[in-house]
């Protein structure tokens, strides 16, 4: 490509056929080309390439008498920027290159004295901050206009760079270009443009223009245009216009500026420029059916007429981007599948949630991992118990813990936000939070939690109390003081209608993780295919049912555990038919119990006087049997699969709960499958004797109902043990599920609950690309997926192949999971909606090479 770029001009007139393209003059440049395509009324302009700019930014000109002598000798210049993508930025526009002496003599007897030193006035302004790099302060004492203004600005100019204001026009061009490039080169703009997504050797083009100066006898004047609203994407003619004014003068002129439609509270261009007006709409129509975009138009008024600078994409929130693709797509401008690649899947989140309006100000007292999206406010209470009792008085809340714990379940579902001070993107709190919608922020290290005195402490040192209002932004991880004015979430027609379409190209299942009937009312609302991950254990944390837990962890025999177990059987029950009931017929995934039994007991001396009262056993038996129960690493100890086989009796209460809900919920319509799933296996062996105690319960059940029924069971794969040996594993089960939160920790080392505290520092460092407990490490546990895949298929063909880590909401990790060959992946209700356009892009992907676009907030 870059051969061809060779062959091309360093400047050319923009004209239909001239040989201009994104790649090397920038957008700017290229839509112009369009609009002169469209024979729409653009003042004639000069565009410099990529590499002529780049060498001027070296000292090398490109012939100026040819660039001048594409203009009229009396027209006004303006050079503006011409990035390859606008979001990038690059210098400000320099208006009135031309300007002179002579030029304002003339211009008093055609514009008028006032209006000829208003156009000389920003001239030398901008040419003395911008090119001539002087203080802005030196033209404090200036006048704000008129020629007297203009007298002083001359004075001022020369007396600080000891020679006059530039009067030649093709020395005033080259230092103004000559300026524009070297900014573009310079290592501050480099750096903040490669933090926008620019390569480092991004270039830039500059258009040079004829100016219309908006300013003059008649109707003068400029201002911007579009036909939507920018935050609600709705149609509605948007934009301000400004009488005697340049540039985008308009937008900040407030009162001053008008209404363009008719409007009750003020004066309107359309009112006072009909005709012009009626143009502006039909250019606006125009550009949007054939740029195949909704545009926002920069526009001039010259005595009435209608001139047309520029053409730029309309800023968009992410209500917006929806709603605009899908009105081009059912306009017929578009297709289906064009509208569904042109919205970035990751804003689906902000969409579901309450976000902090765009403009709003923020008081930022702390950060962190932005774990679960969207914004809350509330008072800040500090324990779960504080959490419900605000929740009963009607007061949103902010629960702070040092980190949550499944004890804090309920008082995570009583609080509008979370924020801790420990964890990472796959802990506890963060996990539970995207479950439940919760706006969550863990990690906040740079805050002090004092938990007993019930304070926050900011990274400032202010301190923060009980009851005090702060708002966490799960989206970007601050911490804010304080009420900001908030967008409301968005659901509406447009956002169904795209994922609508979306489920009609994806190739991939979508399946969510649901524990409570809550969260399976969720997953149906945004159109999940069932249910990919139940756990269990949160189900045993009700207060109802924690002491019986907790009983059963104190009984000393197999008996004396079946026998409290016997108590928690129609509660589980319950919860699994109702499942069942508002999945209709869906596939649920229910893994059995997962966690170490020591969770269940209390860690206080309060709280274990508590237990022997309701136990009526000594504290020292309470005691002893928390102490006999610690574990050194209780992640890798005595949980999963490993109680399954040493205290079978939960395993055996948990297959007759689903057995006998299996049964009930059969009743009401479509035959219920359940898939059970054993967690936390290591060995074939493991599966053998956990599968051999659910068929004898399956058979109990059947015999005693009178009934039949089919299930099936499976296996998730959390291990690397179990991932390497997946092909002995395989004939034992109906499917595979790849647990990536606890594969990640075990394949890296690596504690989920602690790696925030330095995550950031390597990925900054470049030890890691992403945080892999965020985007699937697709090289290390990446390559253990596949090998698990390949193994698990050659010795089971029939197998079903998932994964249910959190890393099934990501887009990017689903890029992997489909290559790889899962049948679907599960992820939390609110990424549902995140996944069903991801996996829909991946797949129009596939077979048009199109990809996606990198979402920007406006």
């Amino acid at each position: 490509m870059q051969k061809d770029f060779e062959q091309i001009p360093p400047a050319s007139l923009i004209t239909p056929n001239a040989p201009i393209a994104t790649a090397t003059h920038g957008g700017r440049a290229k839509c112009l080309q369009r609009l002169e395509r469209l024979d729409l009324p653009v003042p004639r302009t000069v565009a410099l390439s990529f590499d002529a700019v780049h060498s001027i930014a070296e000292g090398q000109m490109p012939d100026l008498t040819a660039v001048l002598a594409e203009f009229d000798p009396e027209s006004l210049l303006c050079v503006r920027p011409s990035s390859e993508d606008p979001d990038w930025g690059g210098p400000g526009a320099i208006l009135n290159i031309g300007m002179n002496d002579a030029r304002y003599v003339d211009l008093c007897d055609s514009l008028g004295r006032d209006a000829a030193a208003a156009l000389y006035l920003r001239f030398v302004q901008s040419y003395a901050v911008h090119v001539a790099r002087l203080d802005p302060d030196v033209f404090d004492d200036v006048e704000d206009g008129g020629p007297d203004a203009l007298s002083e600005i001359l004075h001022a100019y020369e007396a600080e760079t000891d020679e006059p204001f530039p009067q030649d026009p093709g020395e005033q061009l080259a230092a103004v270009l000559r300026s524009m490039a070297r900014a573009w080169e310079g290592t501050s703009a480099r750096l903040l443009r490669q933090a926008k997504g620019a390569p480092a050797d991004a270039g830039l083009g500059l258009v040079v223009q004829e100016m219309i100066p908006g300013v003059g006898q008649g109707e003068c004047g400029s201002g911007v245009l579009q036909l939507v609203n920018s935050t609600t994407g709705s149609p509605q003619l948007t934009g301000r216009y400004l009488s005697q004014s340049q540039g985008r003068d308009a937008l900040g002129a407030g009162a001053k500026a008008l209404y363009l439609a008719r409007d009750t509270r003020g004066l309107s261009l359309e009112e006072l420029a009909p005709e012009a007006f009626a143009d502006l709409q039909s250019h606006a129509a125009l550009m949007r059916e054939k740029l195949r975009e909704e545009m926002q138009l920069e526009f001039v008024i010259e005595n009435g007429r209608v001139h047309i600078l520029d053409g730029v994409r309309v800023g968009r929130s992410a209500q917006a981007a929806v709603r605009i693709a899908v009105a081009l797509a059912e306009d017929g401008i578009i297709p289906q599948e064009e509208a569904l690649m042109r919205v970035d899947a990751h804003i689906l989140n902000e969409m579901l949630h309450r976000q902090v309006a765009p403009d709003a100000k923020r008081d930022v007292i702390g950060r962190g991992i932005a774990a679960s999206p969207g914004a809350a406010t509330g008072k800040l209470v500090f324990t779960a118990a504080g959490a419900q009792a605000s929740a009963s008085r009607g007061e949103p809340c902010i629960l702070v813990r040092r980190e949550t714990s499944p004890e804090d379940v309920r008082g995570m579902h009583a609080a509008a936000g979370v924020l801790t001070e420990k964890g990472g993107m796959t802990s506890h709190a963060a996990v539970i939070g995207r479950g439940l919608g919760l706006p969550c922020i863990v990690g906040a290290s740079n805050m002090k939690f004092h938990s007993k005195r019930k304070m926050l402490e900011a990274a400032d040192g202010r301190v923060f109390r009980a009851g005090d209002i702060i708002t966490i932004d799960g989206s970007s991880g601050q911490v804010l003081a304080g009420q900001p004015a908030m967008l409301e979430a968005a659901q509406d027609g447009a956002l169904q209608t795209l994922l609508a379409w979306a489920d009609d190209a994806r190739d991939i299942g979508i399946r969510a993780n649901a524990d409570t009937p809550e969260d399976a009312e969720t997953a149906r609302k945004f159109n999940a295919q069932g249910i990919g991950l139940c756990r269990t254990e949160h189900m045993f944390f009700e207060p109802g049912r924690l002491t019986v837990m907790r009983e059963m962890i104190f009984a000393e025999t197999p008996s004396g555990r079946e026998a409290v177990l016997e108590r928690l059987l129609p509660m589980q029950r319950d919860d699994f038919r109702e499942l069942f009931r508002i999945m209709e017929g869906m596939p649920v995934c229910i893994r059995l119990f997962d966690p170490p039994l020591h969770e269940f007991l209390p860690a206080t001396r309060t709280g274990q006087r508590e237990l022997s009262e309701a136990l009526g056993i000594p504290v020292s038996d309470v005691t002893r049997r928390v102490e006999e129960m610690g574990e050194y690493n209780p992640m890798l100890g005595l949980r999963g699969v490993r109680l399954g086989v040493t205290v079978p009796e939960i395993y055996d209460m948990q297959a007759r709960a689903i057995f006998e809900a299996t049964l009930e919920a059969s009743k009401w319509g479509e035959p219920v499958v359940p898939e059970i799933m054993i967690p936390l296996v290591s060995a074939k062996r493991e599966v053998e004797l956990v599968k051999a105690r659910i068929d004898a319960v399956a058979a109990a059940v059947k015999a005693e109902r009178g009934e039949d029924f089919t299930y099936r069971l499976g296996v998730m794969v959390e291990t690397p043990r179990a991932a390497l040996r997946a092909g002995e594993i395989s004939p034992h089960t109906a499917f595979l599920s790849f647990g990536t939160n606890d594969l990640t920790q075990m394949t890296y080392g690596l504690s989920r609950d602690d790696a925030g505290r330095f995550m950031s520092d390597y990925v900054n460092q470049g030890v890691f690309p992403e945080d892999p407990f965020h985007v699937l490490d697709t090289d290390g546990v990446g390559e253990l997926l596949k090998l698990g895949v390949q193994r698990g298929r050659a010795e089971n063909g029939e197998i079903t192949l998932s994964i249910c880590g959190e890393h099934g909401g990501n887009p990017e990790s689903i890029a992997f999971c489909r290559d790889v060959g899962f049948d679907y992946v599960s992820c939390s209700p609110f990424r549902v909606p995140v996944a069903r356009l991801a996996a829909a892009q991946l797949a129009i992907s596939g077979k048009t090479g199109q990809t996606a676009p990198t979402y920007t907030k406006y």
